[in-house]
């Protein structure tokens, strides 16, 4: 199995993860306030775990415009995708607006032949198509929405806020990619460190003035609540090595697809754990989100062998 295959694995398992942890955060702080827990106990992590492999590999990285200008793209497009998705939910178009934001896969391939030029194979496009669908039917599943609202829906704000967060994430992972080749290099690993660190530095900065101005008061129950945040600022760390890390190995849109995986897991989760009743819809879903990506794994035109990627991320 390739590295950036085993990377997405890993950093969809590590999101659901993280995604739990900031349930318990939730109570007590905002929806920004929760998510900059990501962010501002991630970077200092981030900035170690830079340091550490860099300190084993010491050769030149272009840190230009071009680096910068992708990183802060991607940050803030990132930033602007959850700000969208909560404006879905406030507009109690929660189940259109999650649907339509996992156009994310689909518009990610779109960016990345327009930003970086890199093509999406057919067999991978129907792929992707594949697991799209089955992320639908799981998404749908447990939603209290007409298959007609969906399709037809496509005009209401909810909607089109969903679309917005697929066009946003989509651009944020391309822009990631983008920086992590401009920095040019041998090492996957550190140009996505340090890709990783320069965005969470982005983001805390946004989020930072964005929660002094307008959520008085939300930055010191941050610092109470240091705790809890800190667990979600790992979590999150940890799944960002992944994404960052596949995304820099592979194009950004074959990573996005494999990373449609996390709904198994959530799936697998209130399954096994909390007992959930499962229905044909989550059934058929899975299938088909796990068929799309065993394609995806076939179809791949792999450039390098299992061992020369390990090769040439510890190179």
């Amino acid at each position: 199995m390739e590295a950036w295959l085993l990377f997405s694995l890993a950093a969809a398992f590590l999101q659901n993860l993280r995604n739990s942890l900031q349930k318990s955060i939730n109570s007590v702080l905002s929806t920004f306030g929760a998510d900059y827990t990501r962010f501002v106990f991630g970077l200092p992590l981030a900035f170690v775990y830079w340091i550490i492999l860099r300190s084993f590999d010491t050769q030149h990285l272009n840190w230009g415009i071009e680096f910068f200008g992708y990183a802060a793209m991607g940050g803030v497009a990132q930033v602007l995708a959850m700000w969208l998705l909560l404006r879905s939910f406030a507009l109690k178009s929660f189940a259109v607006g999650t649907a339509y934001s996992k156009t994310e896969t689909f518009q990610t391939a779109i960016f990345t032949i327009l930003i970086l030029g890199e093509a999406v194979t057919g067999i991978t496009f129907v792929a992707i198509l594949i697991s799209f669908i089955g992320v639908c039917f799981l998404s749908l599943a447990k939603m209290t929405v007409n298959p007609r609202e969906f399709l037809f829906s496509w005009t209401n704000k909810g909607a089109l806020m969903g679309l917005a967060n697929g066009v946003f994430l989509g651009i944020s992972a391309v822009s990631y990619r983008g920086a992590a080749l401009s920095l040019g290099g041998e090492s996957a690993l550190l140009a996505a460190s340090a890709t990783l660190f320069a965005a969470l530095a982005i983001q805390t900065a946004v989020l930072t003035a964005y929660l002094y101005y307008y959520e008085k008061g939300e930055l010191t129950k941050v610092w109470q609540n240091k705790g809890k945040g800190a667990l979600v600022g790992l979590a999150s760390m940890l799944g960002s090595v992944g994404w960052f890390t596949a995304m820099t190995l592979q194009n950004a849109a074959y990573v996005r697809a494999v990373g449609q995986v996390e709904l198994i897991f959530t799936f697998l989760t209130s399954t096994l754990i909390f007992r959930e009743k499962i229905t044909s819809y989550e059934i058929l879903g899975t299938v088909l989100i796990v068929g799309g990506l065993s394609l995806i794994h076939i179809s791949e035109p792999t450039r390098r062998t299992p061992i020369s990627y390990a090769v040439f991320c510890l190179k």
